[in-house]
């Protein structure tokens, strides 16, 4: 089952899921208006609206939903449900368990948690509930949008699982009711600050002050607040609502909105992606390796021949990275740990951003069944190591041409002519 949002909405999906008691994997993809406030300015004033592509994994077992996150694919949003039982430390200390999937990395780090006793199954339920929540908010507020269901095998092991209809009557009330805090309150991820310090502690209980001046940093968003409390972001919202009218609390976007265009790029983007503010019209390519010494080749072989070039090792990591980069070609090794090459191009071509973009296969076998299977995935082309910067290059150019752009000679074809010459 595929389709737009415009044709069919995701409470209906959610309905047709249920009502067929479907197990499978709904994956999400819209462009969302992104407002940054300029330095400066209040909310309301100098903001720009620019369209942000996000994307969401919901899981479901017999019509009923276990899990549901966005693409982003850290950890973050976790560490700041483990902040509330002070146990978030603990996830630096943790080895990437086995169950962590591409969809579901914090899921299996969740897990870990479980099984070492770090968390109780009651705490680990409470998580998994908000997170639901808070993903179905945001998708049952979209309008427009691309949808993908799969059948497949369930999420597993399983903490719980949640009927959908309620949980469609409860969050679309939450959506309407969000909607009476405009404009004051805009989006879950606004930070609030203290604006009139005397007025607010004036009307405000002491221990209430304190909690408010805690949080109402001008760094910590809705969003997180409610993470931390464990409550909705609705009742956050709620109770900020009448001193953000009075002015006593202002709202404002976090620090890497703030900034303009290229220097957000800079703070929201991980530094393995710094190449891509450099020159947009070079070809950029990133190649998925767990080995450094194939990395190291393949950035040194492209780089000189004038591709952008982001290499990475993780991946768990390299999914949402790729979403965040769009790069012209991916070049994606078949045999890593966790998660091998095959997962990650069937999982990309999902996508309609993908649905186009070379994927080349790296792998060191050179077989028939190989071969089979990265069509299978929907690969383009394959690659068998060990190869040349001959190789490499004849792959990358035909499929992204030139890495200085049209009528450059790359590498390649200056050493093909010098060979004719002689």
């Amino acid at each position: 089952m595929q389709g737009k949002l415009s044709e069919i909405d995701i409470r209906s999906i959610l309905q047709l899921i249920e009502l067929g008691q479907r197990t499978g994997e709904l994956f999400v993809e819209a462009h969302v208006p992104f407002a940054h406030r300029l330095a400066g300015h209040t909310v309301g004033e100098g903001r720009g609206i620019r369209p942000v592509e996000r994307h969401w994994f919901v899981f479901f077992v017999n019509g009923q939903l276990v899990y549901a996150a966005d693409a982003e694919m850290n950890l973050r949003r976790l560490k700041d449900y483990l902040r509330r039982y002070r146990v978030e430390a603990h996830l630096e200390r943790l080895s990437v368990p086995a169950i962590a999937t591409i969809n579901a990395p914090e899921y299996g780090y969740l897990w870990a948690l479980l099984e070492n006793h770090l968390l109780t199954p009651a705490q680990g339920r409470a998580i998994i509930q908000g997170m639901i929540h808070e993903a179905l908010f945001d998708l049952l507020s979209l309008h427009q949008g691309s949808f993908i269901f799969e059948l497949g095998p369930p999420l597993s092991p399983q903490l719980n699982a949640l009927a959908i209809a309620p949980l469609i009557t409860q969050i679309m009330k939450q959506v309407q009711e969000w909607k009476q805090f405009h404009p004051q309150i805009q989006s879950p991820e606004q930070c609030p600050q203290i604006a009139d310090r005397p007025a607010l502690e004036s009307v405000l209980p002491s221990g209430t002050f304190r909690m408010v001046e805690r949080y109402a940093n001008g760094e910590t968003s809705i969003r997180q607040i409610a993470r931390y409390l464990g409550r909705d972001i609705l009742t956050v919202a709620r109770a900020m609502y009448p001193y953000i009218q009075q002015g006593m609390i202002q709202l404002n976007f976090a620090p890497s909105e703030l900034a303009s265009d290229a220097d957000l790029s800079k703070q929201a983007f991980p530094k393995v992606m710094e190449p891509m503010l450099a020159n947009p019209t070079q070809p950029c390519i990133v190649c998925i390796d767990d080995s450094s010494t194939v990395r190291q080749t393949v950035e040194e072989i492209l780089h000189q021949d004038g591709y952008k070039t982001i290499t990475i090792g993780n991946p768990l990591e390299a999914f949402s990275l790729v979403f965040q980069i769009k790069p012209d070609l991916i070049l994606c090794d078949i045999a890593m740990p966790e998660l091998d090459g095959y997962e990650i191009a069937a999982m990309l071509r999902r996508s309609t951003a993908f649905r186009q973009t070379p994927i080349v296969m790296l792998t060191g076998k050179d077989g028939f069944i190989d071969r089979v299977k990265a069509k299978m995935v929907g690969a383009t082309d394959y690659l068998t190591k060990p190869f040349g910067a001959g190789e490499l290059l004849m792959v990358v150019e035909r499929y992204v041409g030139a890495g200085y752009g049209v009528g450059v000679p790359s590498r390649l074809k200056e050493s093909t002519s010098e060979s004719s010459n002689r």
